[in-house]
């Protein structure tokens, strides 16, 4: 505690001195008695803060507050959290339940294959066309509990025993599901690793599916000679003419093979265009499934023994449609 010091009857007002290092307060009164004070008490003489010094207070006057803004926008993330995983949750838990029901309708189903596999070979070994009714069944119970399937254009479709060449726009991974629907005994193009799945690769075998390694340029050679057998015995196949999924949902480049098929044969090329598929499940994001519908548009079929001008007409054909429906085109 500090030494309480009564100023004398004569004490004049105090005045504040300073100097340019430390000043002392100017004694209370005069003379002796003043010069001994001077010597007891001593006190800083009152300077504005050095540059140094305000730079260091408002560093951490700043760093007070931001860490304050921090803890108030984690506060206000950690409310929002709860709603963006509710709007995330209802996709994934739809996507599960699409999986689960597929998954046990194809252990059903993948059994009258086996069953009547041996008849099918003995009688319809091309089209297949038992094996076709199986699996449109599949696909048709799978989708019908998540999303509405509208298909314009059925009577393009050429008759099931007629051989064709069809070709769409690929956007997901429920495309294939969306087109079996349509009941035509078509041969897909698939990777051979999808065929190593259980029950759902060996249904693709089943059915005749047409194996395929992407890098391997003797495979893809070795899978157009196979189409051209097949629409020569009077099968149908099914392109995706970009070759992969779109990520971006924009029709890509359409590669020929499929159109060197369609006029090496004589078959027509069926345009289909897919809508809605992409949003439901887009591409890279299996896990998920979004509430929606999905649109099927067969367009006429046509004919021609150009590969490269049947290649650019179906694409056309697919890009207007698409453009109509408010997607874009590469």
């Amino acid at each position: 505690m500090g030494t309480l010091i009564r100023p004398g009857p004569a004490a004049s007002p105090l005045p504040i001195a300073s100097s340019s290092s430390s000043g002392h307060v100017a004694a209370v009164g005069g003379g002796e008695g003043a010069r001994s004070l001077r010597h007891r008490v001593s006190v800083a003489v009152f300077r504005s803060p050095s540059t140094h010094v305000l730079a260091t207070r408002w560093r951490r006057r700043r760093g007070t507050v931001v860490r304050s803004d921090a803890i108030a926008g984690a506060a206000a993330a950690g409310d929002s959290t709860p709603a963006l995983s509710g709007l995330q949750l209802a996709p994934r838990v739809r996507g599960v339940c699409f999986y689960l029901v597929t998954a046990v309708a194809a252990i059903f189903l993948f059994v009258a294959m086996v069953v009547v596999h041996p008849l099918v070979l003995l009688f319809d070994r091309y089209r297949r066309r038992v094996q076709h009714y199986i699996a449109k069944i599949w696909a048709t119970l799978t989708i019908s509990m998540f999303y509405k399937l509208e298909v314009e254009g059925m009577e393009n479709l050429p008759p099931n025993n007629s051989p064709g060449v069809y070709v769409a726009n690929h956007q997901s991974f429920l495309d294939i599901y969306t087109l079996l629907t349509l009941g035509r005994c078509f041969k897909f193009i698939s990777k051979t690793s999808i065929f190593m799945f259980p029950i759902i690769g060996w249904a693709m075998y089943l059915l005749g599916v047409i194996p395929l390694r992407r890098m391997d340029s003797r495979s893809q050679l070795d899978c157009l000679k196979r189409c051209v057998d097949l629409v020569g015995k009077g099968a149908s196949v099914f392109f995706f003419p970009e070759g992969t999924r779109s990520r971006d949902g924009k029709l890509g480049v359409f590669k020929r093979g499929a159109f060197s098929v369609a006029a090496k044969t004589g078959a027509p090329v069926i345009p289909i265009t897919l809508i809605g598929t992409g949003k439901l499940m887009p591409s890279g994001m299996e896990g998920i499934l979004n509430s929606g519908s999905v649109k099927v548009i067969i367009h006429r079929p046509i004919q021609g023994n150009d590969a490269e001008t049947l290649c650019s007409k179906a694409r056309n054909v697919i890009a207007d449609t698409l453009v109509l429906h408010g997607y874009g085109v590469h």
